[in-house]
């Protein structure tokens, strides 16, 4: 009886006898598709000197072409029929496959102007010569050649018209008949040939031994090498619609990358320049006003404003060095966020600050009370949040920023700005509101609200939402993060 214990161990040894033979199949393939790579190396060494297959392909031609032309005499004892006509044949023989050489190397130039030329030569041959003598080899040469550069109606238009011709003359040339017939092993003497020979006038006699051996053969082979041209051509044309494709996808690709960077950077520089510039113009004209009076603390002030200047010179500094690196930002990197190397340094010598995350963000709302803002804040010190990626903790910060700063530049004089970050086990919240402008004039949109926008896209990255909007006599914003353990 077996035991659950077994069927587990059962199970177990049967799941490592399937990978183990998975494994052998896998190693087998990759060997069969290494040793097919090398041989079918010379293949695309051809492809890729036409010249070569050219060369290749007349000297193909006129060898056949002379063991057929001028080896038919003693193949089949033309000369007891014919006497010296056999001569003649073997001359013209010769003549053909010379002309037919030279129209073979035009081929790749004119296509339908070479298949015809041979399509003649064909004829002429049928005609003096009683056979093809191997111009049947140039003809497939050439229409495959045909249908690997034009479209399968042309292709196959040319093809028809070529062997009806072809076969035609060949049916009616006594020549072909005579020939024909010793090829068979028969006697060109007997009546039948000579009463055959000619234009069929009946049915039954449209299709004879002789001409069939002279024709069918031609017609198999230039039925494939045609068809074989025109899948060469759709082939051809699937691979470089494929190439193709990939290069407008690439293309594409890299417009959305370059929008997307210009996006970004267009977000940082607007989040530092914004918020630096606002920043300073309040603490400047709060040192103004309080330094008669006050002078320490217009002091700290313009300490402050310094200070302040001196960050948005090293995060506009990191800006320009991201735009002008060799290497483009990897997908998901942030603007400016890669960690400070020995050359990450300023004019100075000094090294430059990493971008804000989540522990700047008691300075940045310090800053503010420097700057006259009344923030009341809750909940910075999130649990976990200073274990989040930099791309998180930097939206986070700059989130922040941007509401206080709409705030100071909007709402001047507000009693109150209220700061609050909190997390529950599924998402992270942002909330900053203001009570409005001190004067007590109903709240408005924030100027262009590219900052507004830019926090936007900002969460988006992460799946989160951003509302903006009056929230009383003030204004609110309220970022959205969704949040997971694995993110702490």
């Amino acid at each position: 009886m077996t035991t659950p214990e077994d069927a587990v161990r059962s199970g177990r040894r049967a799941t490592g006898t399937a990978r183990a033979t998975s494994g052998r199949v896998v190693t087998a393939a990759r060997r069969v598709l290494a040793t097919a790579g090398r041989a079918l190396a010379p293949v695309g060494l051809f492809v890729r000197r036409p010249v070569v297959v050219d060369t290749v392909v007349v000297a193909a031609f006129v060898g056949w072409s002379l063991l057929l032309g001028l080896g038919a005499e003693s193949m089949y004892d033309l000369t007891t029929y014919l006497g010296g006509q056999v001569t003649t044949m073997q001359v013209v023989s010769l003549l053909l496959t010379v002309a037919g050489a030279v129209a073979l190397s035009r081929r790749r130039r004119h296509p339908v102007p070479v298949a015809v030329a041979v399509g003649l030569l064909t004829l002429v041959s049928l005609a003096a010569a009683g056979g093809t003598h191997g111009l049947e080899l140039a003809v497939a040469c050439a229409l495959h050649t045909v249908a690997t550069a034009r479209r399968p109606r042309t292709a196959w238009l040319v093809t028809g018209g070529v062997l009806l011709v072809v076969a035609a003359v060949a049916r009616v040339a006594p020549l072909v008949a005579v020939v024909g017939t010793r090829v068979l092993g028969g006697d060109p003497r007997d009546p039948a040939v000579t009463a055959t020979a000619g234009v069929p006038t009946r049915l039954a006699d449209l299709v004879t031994p002789w001409w069939a051996v002279t024709v069918v053969p031609a017609v198999l082979l230039v039925t494939v090498a045609v068809a074989w041209g025109s899948a060469l051509r759709a082939h051809r044309l699937h691979v470089a619609e494929a190439a193709a494709a990939r290069d407008r996808d690439a293309a594409q690709l890299a417009r959305l990358t370059r929008a997307d960077e210009r996006a970004r950077v267009a977000r940082e520089m607007h989040d530092v320049v914004a918020h630096s510039l606002t920043v300073m113009v309040a603490l400047g004209g709060g040192a103004a006003v309080t330094l008669d009076r006050s002078p320490a603390q217009a002091r700290v002030a313009l300490d402050e404003l310094v200070d302040t200047g001196r960050t948005a010179l090293d995060d506009v500094r990191r800006i320009l060095d991201v735009l002008h690196a060799d290497e483009e930002p990897t997908p998901g990197q942030v603007v400016g966020a890669a960690p400070v190397t020995p050359g990450d340094r300023d004019d100075a010598g000094a090294p430059m600050a990493p971008q804000p995350g989540a522990d700047d963000l008691a300075r940045l709302v310090e800053r503010f009370r420097t700057a006259g803002l009344p923030v009341r804040t809750s909940g910075l010190a999130v649990t976990g949040l200073d274990g989040v990626g930099a791309t998180r903790q930097l939206a986070v910060y700059r989130v922040v920023q941007e509401s206080l700063t709409n705030t100071l530049r909007h709402a001047p004089g507000t009693t109150r700005v209220d700061v609050d970050v909190h997390r529950d086990g599924s998402a992270l919240d942002v909330l900053v509101t203001d009570a409005g402008p001190g004067d007590g004039t109903a709240p408005g949109a924030p100027g262009t609200r590219r900052g507004v926008v830019g926090m936007a896209e900002r969460v988006a990255m992460f799946g989160g939402t951003v509302e903006a909007g009056p929230h009383g006599t003030g204004w609110r914003v309220h970022a959205h993060l969704p949040w997971q353990e694995a993110d702490a």
